[in-house]
């Protein structure tokens, strides 16, 4: 079975989504793509190959458990497919269904890198839902398909997303995962379906490259400890994103309203970014934001802020002039073409 599933922008609501408000996500059809043969290679044993982290077909345990003498810096970068293959191994426990069957991973995130650079699209999200996928997938085949293995695409997210936090060591919205399942554009708040939503007329949106790369765990763990510190201003801060981020419906009636929407959340963010420690606005995001307002358009952080990419949102006229001028200032402009589906089944074996 192979399965993919598309990248993600954070397009509004970031920070403001870990406590109840709404997040506007966009599915980026770069996808990870995930193959599990089971049986692969002719023999029982469970083997990964993640070529994206120098992993070629590492013999795993009988069940898929990653080796006990696996070095640490091999084992971090695994602790996503672990996860995932931990949930799916639940619910097929779950389901009283016992498979005795080796499986050959493939994990292909080649299209999120681009010169060597991981971009900030999303990858891990993308892996745990197309992980996710593939595999109960591939263990479906060798049982009854009447015993209720193949998953519905709310069992998926809700396995993708627990794998996906896992791995994160419970953070994180599960946004990222939404749109990887979903696909689309969607409006996601905690704990509720995702609501897919339209794309205001005349209005573009392209990202281009920032710097060199961001944490986003450090840098949610960097507004946590503000939190801790300070909590009636970490309070008010996450109080004006999340005003902002409940108008996000509304905005998207028309261009105008939400680019002035785009941009007060940017400098709301800056605000969070400056008390809170967090270089969620960096300096380069500031000059690229001034490059950005002089053509009449936004530019805006995605995600966790730092590193990695930023977004402009323009009118539709302004856009071949506005992507010149941002790659003759050295930030590389990245196509994002929305991918309208999320996770698919690509071929069965």
């Amino acid at each position: 079975m192979t399965a993919t599933a598309p990248g993600k922008l954070f397009l509004l609501g970031e920070y403001a989504v870990l406590h109840g408000a709404p997040a506007l996500l966009l599915a980026v059809d770069r996808r990870a793509a995930v193959t599990a043969t089971v049986g692969g290679g002719g023999s029982p044993g469970w083997r990964l190959t993640a070529r994206e982290l120098g992993i070629e077909a590492l013999l795993l345990g009988d069940d898929g458990a990653l080796p006990t003498n696996l070095a640490p810096e091999t084992r971090e970068p695994l602790a996503l497919f672990d996860a995932v293959r931990r949930e799916v191994a639940a619910h097929l426990e779950k389901l009283d269904v016992s498979p005795d069957a080796g499986v050959d991973i493939h994990i292909d995130t080649s299209p999120f890198q681009q010169d060597g650079h991981k971009l900030g699209l999303g990858s891990s999200a993308a892996v745990a839902a197309a992980l996710t996928a593939a595999l109960a997938a591939a263990l479906a085949s060798v049982l009854s398909r009447s015993r209720g293995v193949d998953l519905a695409r709310d069992e998926l997210f809700a396995l993708a997303d627990a794998a996906h936090r896992r791995a994160q060591g419970g953070s994180g919205s599960g946004g990222d995962v939404a749109a990887s399942v979903y696909g689309d554009r969607i409006l996601y708040t905690r704990d509720q379906p995702p609501v897919h939503v339209a794309w205001p007329d005349g209005l573009d949106l392209f990202a281009v490259v920032t710097g060199t790369g961001s944490s986003t765990v450090d840098l949610v763990a960097r507004v946590a400890d503000y939190g801790r510190r300070d909590p009636e201003g970490h309070r008010r801060d996450l109080d004006a994103l999340a005003e902002l981020a409940a108008t996000t419906k509304t905005a998207l009636e028309n261009a105008g309203s939400f680019l002035t929407l785009a941009d007060d959340y940017f400098r709301a963010l800056e605000t969070l970014g400056l008390h809170s420690g967090a270089d969620i606005v960096t300096d380069r995001h500031r000059e690229l934001r001034a490059l950005a307002a002089a053509s009449g358009a936004v530019f805006k952080t995605t995600g966790a802020g730092g590193g990695d990419l930023g977004l402009v949102f323009a009118k539709l006229e302004a856009t071949d002039e506005l992507q010149s001028a941002f790659a003759h200032a050295g930030a590389a402009v990245i196509p994002i073409p929305t991918s309208l589906d999320g996770v698919r089944i690509e071929a069965v074996a």
